[in-house]
């Protein structure tokens, strides 16, 4: 069994056990009266350590610091930023255990997952490091003689990012690595239950700032509640707010962030089916299938929720499941022999128990039970057994997102009767299908078919890589980030016009003589 010993990582991390609030690089701050929270592992229950969160005079300094850093920030040359990114990411390398393991306790995502977020980080890093000698644009013949048009894009300015606990560092790194790039500087607001890894981050990056002689400011960390994320969504100074969590918080957002006519980039839940056809390989459907329904514990925003199974193949994929399911091991994810670990707290504990209790009256079959567990190695009381049911898509509780580990299972005749299925909730992030009929495969990812952002050929719902651009459509809220040209939301495009001629013609061809 994998053990890690909490103060030793801590210490590695350059993190004190009673943390500051606010962070501009290598100053850090919080009021003495400042209101502190206590960060608790949902893996043992443990406190790991005591978080001061900022207050609106604490955010309103940050604002200022990062403005003023700004300005020289984006006269820096692209490829010396990319620069510091490349830093980042090597130093990302070097402490990779570390900070995955940190992850991991802090969050409750076994110790693999843990790491590959981190090497998701530094994924994301060598992406921005060549992106940062392209930021292209494009040139355009003008209809007037001796003229020459183009388009560049320019840094917004003050980035707010706004994470959610269940991707404590790599989402912000997605943001954070691209902004940075383009000229930009971020303000990270992470979510409130998994504040020490983004302490851990800013530490590493402050001192590669430092050490490179960068004004502070550059990138710096609010550690807050929703009043916090509220300013930030408001502030006209902040031109684009990246957010990633629920669909109730990203409306909240996106409605203030549009009231003052700035941009937001939103990364909000999601309600992802597999659909298994009748041709489906059903050996190497399986994983997929149980990985996308319970890794993370079913807290990613990309878990596999719902199973649409052709009724021919229905019987016999359903008593593979009711097989596998028995034969995961739930417990403490630093252990590399679990399967499932903990959810991330006790009200997480407490609306999976709703979601069950919801569907059983709304008429759905339980197949695998559920529960809470307890005893020996469950202290934390977050640990619970995955769940399948039987269900209709039209159920109120399987058109909602719940953040725990329910999948719901349902037949289908036809593929476009799947394919309905599969549309049909108001969530669009990702979605598979399992066949080697490729005019399945093919229709599934036409215009006609998934409605999602993500859209998969045998392979489950989970695992994106940082090269495409990641995020969904409808109430997922439309945003991308990461790869392809998701950089280019973090700037400004601007269009140029040049008169290298010794005349001054007016476009249409309109006469305006004087």
């Amino acid at each position: 069994m994998n053990t890690i010993n909490i103060p030793s990582v801590l210490q590695e991390l350059n993190i004190e056990q009673d943390n500051l609030a606010w962070s501009t690089g290598l100053t850090w701050g919080a009021d003495a009266d400042a209101e502190s929270k206590t960060i608790y592992s949902p893996v043992d229950g443990k406190a790991i350590a005591k978080v001061s969160f900022a207050n609106a005079e604490n955010y309103d300094y940050v604002i200022k610091a990062a403005q003023k850093a700004f300005l020289s920030w984006r006269l820096l040359p692209a490829p010396k930023r990319g620069e510091i990114v490349r830093q980042f990411g090597e130093e990302l390398r070097l402490k990779k255990q570390s900070l995955g393991s940190l992850v991991s306790y802090e969050m409750g995502k076994s110790l693999q997952e843990g790491l590959g977020e981190v090497q998701e980080m530094i994924d994301i890093c060598d992406f921005a490091v060549g992106l940062s000698r392209q930021l292209y644009g494009l040139t355009m013949h003008s209809e007037r003689a001796r003229h020459r048009m183009y388009e560049q894009y320019h840094p917004l300015g003050v980035v707010g990012i706004i994470s959610a606990f269940n991707f404590p560092v790599a989402v912000w790194a997605w943001n954070a690595a691209l902004a940075l790039v383009c000229g930009d500087v971020c303000i990270w607001k992470p979510s409130e239950k998994t504040p020490l890894t983004a302490i851990a981050c800013q530490k590493i990056i402050a001192k590669i700032l430092n050490d490179n002689g960068i004004e502070e400011g550059v990138s710096c960390l609010v550690i807050g509640d929703r009043e916090i994320g509220s300013l930030m969504a408001n502030d006209t100074r902040v031109p684009l707010v990246s957010a990633t969590g629920s669909t109730r918080m990203g409306k909240a957002v996106g409605e203030a962030v549009g009231r003052r006519l700035g941009r937001s980039l939103l990364e909000l839940g999601g309600n992802n089916a597999i659909i298994i056809s009748e041709h489906a390989d059903l050996n190497m459907a399986l994983p997929g299938v149980v990985f996308g329904a319970v890794g993370t514990a079913g807290q990613r925003c990309t878990s596999t929720r719902r199973l649409i199974i052709h009724e021919s193949v229905y019987e016999a994929f359903r008593a593979k499941l009711v097989s596998a399911y028995p034969q995961l091991r739930i417990g403490n994810p630093l252990n590399e022999n679990n399967h499932v670990g903990p959810l991330i707290d006790k009200l997480a504990v407490e609306n999976y128990l709703k979601a069950i209790e919801k569907a059983k009256a709304e008429g759905a079959t339980l197949l695998i039970e559920g529960g809470v567990l307890s005893g020996n190695g469950y202290e934390s009381g977050c640990y619970v057994k995955p769940v399948i049911f039987e269900a209709s898509n039209h159920f109120e509780i399987v058109q909602h997102e719940t953040f725990a580990p329910i999948l719901y299972l349902m037949k289908y005749k036809t593929i476009d009767e799947a394919l309905a299925l599969q549309n049909g909730v108001p969530q669009g992030l990702s979605s598979a299908i399992m066949t080697t009929n490729l005019r399945e495969a093919e229709k599934f990812l036409s215009h006609a078919g998934s409605d999602c952002g993500i859209a998969n050929v045998n392979i489950g719902t989970s695992g994106a890589e940082i090269g495409g651009a990641f995020g969904g459509e409808k109430e997922t809220g439309g945003g991308r980030e990461s790869g392809s040209d998701a950089w280019k939301v973090y700037m400004r495009r601007q269009t140029n016009t040049i008169n290298y001629g010794t005349d001054l013609p007016l476009a249409q061809g309109i006469k305006f003589d004087i």
